[in-house]
Parts: C-alpha cells; sequence; structure tokens
C-alpha cells in the first residue's frame, strides 16, 4: 500500500509510469448476473436479473473489478426508497442529455473487494489479477454485481491480511468515519494523543470503525450504544461504554469530563444538548453525519435545496462559534489514497474488520430485510463470487 501511494504521487508528478492500455478482446457474453431496481421503494422492489450489460471502461483512468464480495451500508436502503435522487441524478447527467429515469435499472452496494480485469490506457498503479477494494460512490452503478466499474483514484490494494469478506465489510465505512474525523474533523495520528473523543451511536459499521481508528491515534474514546453492544465496544478498545437506554443520556455524559471531539452518527435531537458537552474555547469540534443535504434536494429541488442547506449550515456553525465550539458536517468521500492508509492500519493489526452477518448472493433480499431490521454489531456482507 506504501508502495501504491508512491505509485500514485509519481502518476501525479507526471514521472514516466509504464501505462497498461484497455485490452479490448471480445468478451465471450456481453451480460452478467446483478441484483437491481427499476423503480424506487421497498424491498419488493429488488430484481435479480442475468441480463445486466456488461459495464465497460470509458475513460482512462477507470478499471473493471471482478466482484468477489460487497457489503450493505444504510445508504443503500435509503437508495432503494429514493432518497438523495434528485441530487444524484444531477450528479450522473448534470447537462441533463438524457432522458428521465436514465438511473434505471439501479444496481445499488457500494463496498467491492475483488480482482482487477481491465485498465484504461492511463492506469499504471494497477495492472490485471490485483486484488483491490474500493467504495463506489452512490451516483454510480453499485456492487452487487459480477462487475463493477471504479475510477483508479478510488481504488486501493486490499490489505493482504484479510479475505475479500472481510475487505468488503470496510471500505465505505471507512471513508465516511475518515472524512468525518481526519478531512473533517482535523483529527490525525500526531495530534489525537490524549484527547477525550465521544461516539454516538458506536456499534455501527461507521462507529465500530471510528472506535478503533481513535484508539489506534492515541484518543480516549468514550463509546455509546445499546448495553448488548458493549462487550464488542470494550473489545476494540473503548476506555468508557455507555448504555443509552439504561437512563437519562444527557445526564450519564454530563456526569464524564467534556471532551474534545464528538461524532454523531445518530443525529435528530442529539445535537440540541450534545455541544454542550465539549470544550469551550478549546477548538473542540462537533461532527454530524447526519444531514439534510439530500433530503432538501429531493423536496425543494437543486437550487432551492442548496440554498436551503447553506443557510442551514452557516447559523448553524456561526451560533455554536459564537459558544466557544465547532459546528461542521460530514460525508462519505471516495478515496484511494485514504483506502491506502486505512490499509496499513489494517495490515498492522490496528483496525479489524467486524462482521455482523454474512449472506450469499442469491440471499441480497434476506441481507436487506436484515439492514432493515436495524441494532447490527457490524457489516452486512454478501459473498458474490460463491452463488452466482
Amino acid at each position: 500500500t506504501a508502495g501504491g501511494r508512491a505509485l500514485r504521487r509519481a502518476a501525479r508528478a507526471g514521472t514516466q509510469l509504464p501505462s497498461r492500455g484497455f485490452r479490448a478482446s471480445p468478451r465471450a457474453r456481453s451480460a452478467m448476473p446483478s441484483w437491481v431496481i427499476d423503480r424506487y421503494g421497498r424491498n419488493d422492489v429488488l430484481r435479480f436479473t442475468r441480463d445486466m450489460v456488461l459495464p465497460i471502461i470509458h475513460f482512462p483512468n477507470e478499471v473493471i473489478i471482478k466482484v468477489h464480495a460487497a457489503s450493505l451500508n444504510p445508504i443503500d436502503l435509503s437508495m432503494r426508497s429514493g432518497y438523495g435522487a434528485t441530487a444524484l441524478n444531477m450528479k450522473r447527467d448534470p447537462l441533463k442529455l438524457k432522458s428521465m429515469d436514465t438511473e434505471f435499472p439501479l444496481t445499488l452496494g457500494r463496498d467491492v473487494s475483488g480482482v482487477v480485469m481491465e485498465c484504461g490506457l492511463s492506469v499504471s498503479y494497477f495492472k490485471p489479477g490485483d486484488e483491490v477494494w474500493a467504495a463506489i460512490p452512490p451516483w454510480k452503478q453499485g456492487t452487487l454485481s459480477e462487475f463493477v466499474v471504479a475510477s483508479g483514484n478510488e481504488v486501493s490494494f486490499k490489505p493482504k491480511c484479510l479475505s475479500h469478506i472481510e475487505a468488503a465489510s470496510l471500505p465505505y465505512v471507512g471513508l465516511t468515519a475518515w472524512s468525518a474525523v481526519k478531512q473533517v474533523g482535523g483529527l490525525n495520528q500526531s495530534n489525537c494523543s490524549g484527547k477525550r473523543v465521544l461516539i454516538l451511536g458506536a456499534s455501527g459499521g461507521v462507529g465500530t470503525f471510528a472506535v478503533q481508528l481513535l484508539k489506534a491515534w492515541g484518543a480516549h474514546v468514550t463509546a455509546v450504544c445499546s448495553h448488548d453492544a458493549s462487550t464488542l465496544m470494550k473489545k476494540l478498545g473503548a476506555d468508557d461504554v455507555i448504555d443509552y437506554k439504561s437512563g437519562n443520556l444527557e445526564e450519564q455524559l454530563k456526569a464524564l469530563p467534556l471532551f474534545d471531539f464528538i461524532l454523531d452518527n445518530v443525529g435528530g435531537s442529539t445535537e440540541k444538548w450534545a455541544l454542550d458537552l465539549l470544550k469551550k474555547w478549546s477548538g473542540a469540534t462537533y461532527v454530524t453525519l447526519v444531514t439534510p443535504f439530500l433530503i432538501n434536494m429531493d423536496k425543494l429541488g437543486v437550487a432551492d435545496g442548496m440554498l436551503q442547506t447553506g443557510v442551514t449550515v452557516g447559523s448553524k456553525t456561526l451560533k455554536h462559534l459564537f459558544k466557544g465550539v465547532h459546528y461542521r458536517w460530514a460525508f462519505f468521500m471516495p478515496s484511494g489514497p485514504s483506502l491506502d492508509e486505512i490499509a496499513e492500519l489494517v495490515n498492522s493489526g490496528k483496525i479489524q474488520p467486524v462482521i455482523d452477518e454474512v449472506f450469499s448472493f442469491s440471499e441480497v433480499p434476506k441481507a436487506f430485510v436484515k439492514l432493515e431490521g436495524g441494532h447490527a454489531r457490524g457489516k452486512t456482507v454478501i459473498n458474490v463470487i460463491r452463488d452466482k
């Protein structure tokens, strides 16, 4: 992975590297098995097909990955129901060159662990046969399929110590936590030691990753979850575990020393009182992953939705800045170089996958039902390669 980052840097600096052209050899077939939706709705919209068109490389920086394993995230449930369709369709077709409903048939699934099959002309740091992992952004066709296309800068070499099933559980939640903690929150391995961090909603995919990441960087971590997840939290290294069902959560947290950083995976009424738990005028930061950005655009349209979102985040940021704390929103951001760094932490044993249940490719609807039930302890993973 360090070598992968060096190659990326060399490529960005213009150093000559051996390029790999796209192999245009004819395929024996033009269709592949996939799970798709043709409209938005509940679980009954999921449809298995063996006739999904095989993806092709459109841009020289793209790769085609044969999917060995994928996993589900809450965003897959939301996208199945139409959440974010306005913004995502604008991203898919910004100039509105295509007709309506061009997103269908739509393949869900964001995480992939698999093997590179083809490379675009400008891809020089991967080659066919490389084992890789990635998180595919929501505006692209997803990973519940035999093959998927990704930009080379979204892909990273899979950690050698993980199987494909284990690796598929990490990219989306890992990059979401990475974005919230490092890119937005400003924490890293050099400034995190001894900081008091509170994680609300710690037992989900993002939470379990964030606990391990912050402990690897030396923080003191307080995890909020239900009682049945407390053993898992302790195993992952959390210093304090608070059961939100055991009494008034706000009062339990106020009894503890103030925090330097809060990661909120819960949202709702939490932010009405959570920011009072931060140390004032010390650079302390609250980062929430629950934002109205896509909802605003779905309800109000692109222009008004973006305006309303800007007004909301601006007013909240200023209000809390006057109180001596920083208020931030964070989002998933695809990034191969960030996955390189995460892979190093995984290979060194500092971050481990947390898997709740593994389903076969034929059981994708059951996996969605499982995810919809909530209270997962880690990730729901799909074993794609074995059962197509």
